[in-house]
């Protein structure tokens, strides 16, 4: 369990915590909302196609909407990726764990929480390490 005075609130104050679960709910939400959209997109992209004979190799057109199709499900699966990203993240705050570095276990400063609901790392961690390859994803 992750003392709680170290992310600026005191012991047995909700209060914080129900701000990072609103946070948390509201990017969820809005994340739901945006993949619904994108699945209303990539819908009506195959339901197009499926009117017409597209042959993408001879079709001059057929090319750019197999790219329009290809970026729709993209963006679907990172929304996806960051709906577990959320959902793991209001799993570290039920455990109390939310807010803490899972590299330097350094607390995550608020301003970056704002702007990052789901983040794991603080800003030091999180920038790259020129002397070291990239971690693979």
């Amino acid at each position: 369990m992750v003392d709680a005075s170290r992310h600026g609130r005191e012991e047995g104050d909700p209060a914080p915590f129900a701000a990072d679960r609103a946070r948390l709910a509201a990017d969820r939400a809005d994340t739901l909302a945006r993949t619904a959209a994108l699945r209303r997109d990539f819908d009506a992209i195959v339901a197009a196609n499926a009117l017409v004979a597209v042959d993408d190799e001879h079709d001059p057109e057929g090319a750019s909407t197999a790219f329009e199709r290809a970026h729709v499900a993209a963006l679907i699966a990172r929304a996806h990726e960051h709906l577990a990203e959320l959902d793991e993240a209001l799993e570290r705050l039920e455990r109390g764990e939310y807010g803490q570095c899972e590299r330097c276990g350094q607390t995550i400063p608020p301003e970056r929480l704002e702007i990052r609901p789901a983040a794991t790392t603080c800003v030091r961690c999180a920038q790259p390490d020129r002397r070291r390859p990239p971690r693979p994803a």
